[in-house]
């Protein structure tokens, strides 16, 4: 009984004196801000989506007739040939983000890189910093062991993302008529691509953490040539997509429209606007030429774009299961004995006949 009440008075302090780690006391109060960061997000991202459609309904106002009829004029093979484009699209950015892991330090195998890729689809038709997100929480759960760390995989992002910011300044000079903006304002943004540009150059000699490993293809001249090249591939793929569904519903657009219209998507895609994006960026740019058939252009590039992302998760999902199934084959095969040795072993057992 004495030794029982000595301890029930030496636990409570060895307990007050034990060290605690900085961050377990951080931890549920942590969880909790990610909960409500996520939920004040997720009301942003739907209110903004309710809001983008709300304008483009009114915006096509005694309009119906018009958009319906573009809409339905669409022929069948327009629609096959986009939503193939869109496909090439997202290849050409999965095939430039596994040159950038690569080059990081990453030994992620290509398929399972372009399976995590394909979760970037669903997260994107609500918002593009999600599908980023939900494309690294996916390969981060799928290849932990050979997956470069958080850090490295957002900086992975980065040269992709200057290529991208590049072309688009380099041909934003197909907003000016489009937006009524001066012709010399494009101009600016020429000198400061080159000072990111050079301190992206910078920062990707660095060693010693893991977020400058991310920037690690940029070292080399062959590693940023083929992220250029699978880039330029993805985004004139979405520019022809673009300047075929503008001629297929009745707008007389140029290749710099449809490029001045990417432009609006991507840019107009940071803000939580949903899937309403692309009629948005449509009526933006090409509502002078007719709101209902630039409207009904936009609604077929997010049409295109969504059954073009879901064919490639389609196929990732199918590959996944291909290859599970084919992992728990070989593993059966393993298990299972061989009759060859197990005849050996039998003739090893048995007495001999000399004896």
């Amino acid at each position: 009984m004495a030794a029982q009440q000595q301890d029930q008075i030496i636990s409570p302090v060895l307990e007050a004196r034990r060290p605690r780690l900085p961050g377990a006391q951080l931890m549920p109060r942590d969880a909790g801000v990610r909960r409500e960061f996520g939920r004040r997000r997720a009301i942003i991202t739907v209110v903004g989506s309710l809001a983008a459609a709300a304008v483009v309904v009114l915006l096509l106002a005694g309009r119906r007739d018009q958009f319906v009829a573009a809409l339905s004029g669409t022929a069948v093979w327009v629609i096959a040939v986009t939503a193939l484009l869109q496909i090439v699209a997202l290849v050409g950015r999965s095939e430039a983000w596994h040159v950038s892991i690569e080059a990081a330090g990453g030994t992620v195998d290509r398929r399972i890189l372009y399976r995590a890729s394909s979760m970037q689809v669903l997260g994107s038709v609500l918002n593009a910093q999600l599908g980023v997100a939900a494309r690294i929480a996916a390969l981060r759960r799928s290849s932990p062991a050979v997956c470069p760390q958080v850090p490295t995989l957002v900086a992975a992002e980065v040269p992709i993302l200057s290529v991208e910011a590049a072309l688009a300044v380099l041909a934003s000079f197909t907003l000016v008529v489009p937006l009524g903006l001066p012709w010399w304002l494009p101009l600016i943004g020429l000198p400061v691509i080159a000072l990111a540009s050079a301190g992206l150059r910078h920062l990707a000699l660095r060693k010693g953490r893991e977020l400058w490993k991310g920037l690690a293809v940029l070292r080399s001249l062959r590693g940023g040539s083929r992220v250029v090249a699978f880039v330029l591939l993805a985004v004139f793929s979405q520019i022809f997509r673009n300047w075929l569904l503008l001629h297929a519903v009745g707008v007389d657009a140029s290749f710099f429209d449809a490029i001045a219209v990417l432009i609006a998507v991507v840019t107009l895609g940071q803000l939580p606007v949903g899937p309403s994006v692309g009629a948005a960026s449509a009526v933006l740019i090409l509502g002078s030429n007719g709101v209902a058939a630039a409207a009904a252009a936009g609604v077929l590039m997010t049409v295109t774009g969504t059954i073009g992302g879901l064919c490639f998760a389609a196929w990732a999902g199918a590959d996944h299961l291909w290859s599970r199934s084919g992992r728990k084959a070989r593993l059966a095969s393993r298990r299972e004995p061989q009759p060859g040795r197990h005849a050996q072993l039998d003739e090893r057992s048995s007495p001999s006949p000399n004896l």
